[in-house]
Order: C-alpha cells, then structure tokens, then sequence
C-alpha cells in the first residue's frame, strides 16, 4: 500500500465519523483563525509603525535635549535656586522646560563619531489666523518632522522661505475647499515677544499632510528658516538679551558608534535618542498584545489538538478489527501510524485552510469598514495586513500540531496485536 493510498484512506476513513469529524474540524478552524487575524493585525500595525517611522526623522541621527531632572515631590524638599545662565524655554501653556544651550551643542559637535549638529527653536504662537480672519491655537511642531512626512497635497516647506505645512484635519477649518486648495495659501502666526508686544508673521501653505498613528502630522510644522524668524521676535523685546537656546537638536552619527556617544551625553546631562528610541515603547506595547492573543489563539489550537486526540483514540477503539485484519494482511506497524497520523493531517489541514481563509477575507473586509468608518482618521491604517509566507507559516504549524496530537492515537494503533485485534468484538 503507497502513501498515496494511504493518503487517500485517511480522506475516506475521517468521513465516517461525520459529526465527531465536523467538530474536531470546527475546533482547529476556530484556532487557525484566531492566529491569523491576530498574526494580520500585528503585521498590518507594525507595517503603519514603519511607515510613519519617517515622519520622527532620520535613522542615522540621534535627536539630543537636555535631561529634565525630575522634581522630588517628598515632604520638606525646598525650591530649585534660580540660576539666570539655565536656558529656560516658554512653551505658551504656563510652563518652561530647560533647552539646549550653545555651549552644548558645541560640546555634541565635537563628539567623535558626530558627522553633523542642526539645533531646532522651539517657539509658541500666540495663535494663527486664518484667510478668513479665524484665529486658532497653534502649536507647531519641531522642523525636523518634516522629514518623511506623508503628504497629501503639495510638499514640505522649503529651507529659506516663510512657509508651513498643515494636516489635512486642519484644511476646512482654515476656510479651503480642499488640500490642493490649500497649498499656496497664506495663513498669519501671530508671535509675542518679551514685552508683550504681537506682531503678525505671514506664511505661506507648502503642502498638507495625513494624519498618522503616531501623531506626527497632528500639527503644523514651519520651515526651519520661518521656525528660527519666530523664535527670534519671541526672545525680543526684553530690556536684556537672553541665551541662545534650542528645543532639541538633530545629530547625524555614524550609528556603529550610537550607543558610545549616547553614553557620552547622559555624562553631560544630555539625552540622545535614536528613532528607534522614540518608538520602542509604542512598538512594544503593540507587539506584547499582539502576542497576549496569539496565545489564547495556540490555546484554542491545543485544544483542538486534544479534540484530535479523542476522535482518533474513539476511531482506534473502533476499528481494531479492522486494524487487525490490515496487520495480518501483511501491513506494516509503519503503515498503520502513517495512516492514523495521515488522518490527523487531514482533520487539522481542512480546519486550518478553512480558519486562514476566512481569516484573510473577514479581516480583510473589516480593514475596508474600519478605513470608511472608526479608523478614517487615519488614512493608510490597514489593521489586518497579511502576508503570504505567514499564512502558510501558520498552516504548516496548525498541520504539524495536528500530526503530534495524532501520534498518541496513531501509535496505539500501530502497536495492536493482530490475532488479538481480530478476536476483538
């Protein structure tokens, strides 16, 4: 008897327990698509993470501030001394964080392994006002997220020109019909400097961005020129000057060396994080859900994979004539476990490509309702992605789950005493 025989009396013996059959079957496709939708959903948010990883910057850069020490909240802990050479930032809201000084963007220039240094400003608007006189809070984020940024329409502002891009949420509200409307229109950041005094900045529309998961296109970003124009007036105005002082600064490495200048800067007080940095906590949070349901979705498979083992271990019981009456017509011990573990193939391949593939259409259709509806704020969000080699990876893995639930049964059948098998009533 060949395998192929074999293989086809595996088929034809897992129909005659039909229900018994269905139900084990039923079991398995219920796991299989548990770990496909869960396996769809982990590739789909990972594939947007790195998506938007472009709008955080550069990966060969570390993105340098200054360590905010924290404040001990204890009973008795008295007030931080004023010291007038801190390089305190207004953030517009009521509180100030500590910025860069120049003094410490020359020391990370002459860090080894330091290819490039580009300090950003951090400044707050008193507000923005649109072409039809509307006047909106603003808080613009840091130039270098222009890097990468996903537009919608136009592109990102130019080095040298009074120009700002703005979300895509953001476009009727400023009184534009729609995105391509709105590149080449001009918006006015209104500024206060130190002696109360505001004063109108015009810019123009170079392009509007889509919303990301990560929020980095919630804002909108000026160009770095504009950026440093704005940050100017700020400090202005005061009857003293005060320090040069930056919100971050971008510093392009050489990333062999990443981990050593990172050290060296935690030695200055300073803080460089890579994009990577930036994301791990969101990307972590994401893949430990993500693996909490494969989980309970292998659970399902293990307890399908005991279903297995009850409809073969009754099938055994029940056919142990016929068990002998296969041995004493010359087939082999082999033959016999091949054939009851072929069984078990057959009942975890049919659950598994039936769960996979209405995995892969339901999540499907789902990712489609959800772009129209819940998650239409966030274009270019595929919650289920799946990717081929991973379907088949978890078919394989449901069939080979399934093969070692068949081998206790299969075994036992392969162990039978033929003249004993026979007598069997």
């Amino acid at each position: 008897m060949t395998w192929s025989d074999l293989l086809g009396a595996a088929v034809a013996n897992t129909r005659r327990g039909r229900i018994r059959t269905l139900l084990t079957v039923v079991a398995v496709f219920i796991g299989a698509l548990a770990l496909t939708l869960t396996s769809g959903m982990g590739t789909g948010v990972n594939r947007y993470i790195d998506e938007t990883v472009a709008a955080f910057g550069d990966d060969d850069a570390l993105y340098v501030q200054k360590s905010q020490p924290l404040v001990e909240l204890t009973a008795g802990a008295g007030p931080r001394e004023y010291d007038p050479e801190t390089t305190r930032i207004r953030t517009g809201f009521g509180i100030s964080f500590e910025g860069l000084s120049a003094d410490d963007v020359a020391y990370v220039e002459g860090l080894e392994g330091v290819r490039s240094v580009k300090p950003m400003y951090a400044v707050a608007p008193t507000y923005l006002e649109s072409p039809e006189g509307r006047r909106f809070q603003l808080s613009p984020g840091i130039p270098v997220d222009a890097v990468g940024l996903k537009m919608v329409a136009g592109r990102t502002p130019a080095a040298g020109r009074d120009e700002l891009v703005v979300p895509d949420s953001w476009v009727g509200d400023l009184g534009f019909a729609s995105a391509q409307d709105a590149v080449g229109g001009v918006v006015q950041v209104v500024m206060t400097n130190r002696a109360e005094q505001d004063r109108a900045f015009a810019a123009t529309v170079s392009g509007v961005t889509q919303s990301s998961l990560a929020g980095t296109s919630l804002n909108p970003i000026p160009s770095d020129s504009f950026n440093r124009r704005l940050y100017e007036y700020q400090s202005g105005g005061g009857p003293e000057s005060v320090p040069e002082s930056f919100a971050m600064a971008t510093v392009t490495v050489d990333m062999s060396r990443a981990v050593e200048i990172q050290s060296r800067l935690e030695d200055e007080g300073l803080l460089g994080l890579t994009v990577e940095d930036q994301l791990g906590m969101f990307r972590a949070v994401i893949n430990a859900i993500v693996w909490i349901l494969n989980a309970c979705a292998v659970i399902a498979l293990l307890a399908a994979g005991l279903g297995i083992i009850n409809t073969l271990l009754m099938s055994v019981q029940e056919r142990t004539r016929e068990i002998g009456l296969m041995k004493a017509m010359g087939m082999s011990g082999g033959k016999v476990f091949g054939l009851f573990s072929l069984e078990a193939v057959v009942i975890g391949a049919a659950g598994a490509v039936l769960g996979a593939a209405a995995g892969v259409v339901g999540g499907s259709a789902l990712t489609r309702v959800l772009a129209e509806g819940f998650l239409s704020g966030l274009p270019g969000l595929s919650l289920f992605a799946f990717e081929p080699w991973r379907v088949v990876a978890i078919l394989l893995s449901v069939m080979a789950i399934a093969f070692l639930a068949g081998t206790v049964p299969a075994v036992r059948a392969a162990r039978k005493d033929p003249i004993t098998s026979l007598r069997h009533e």
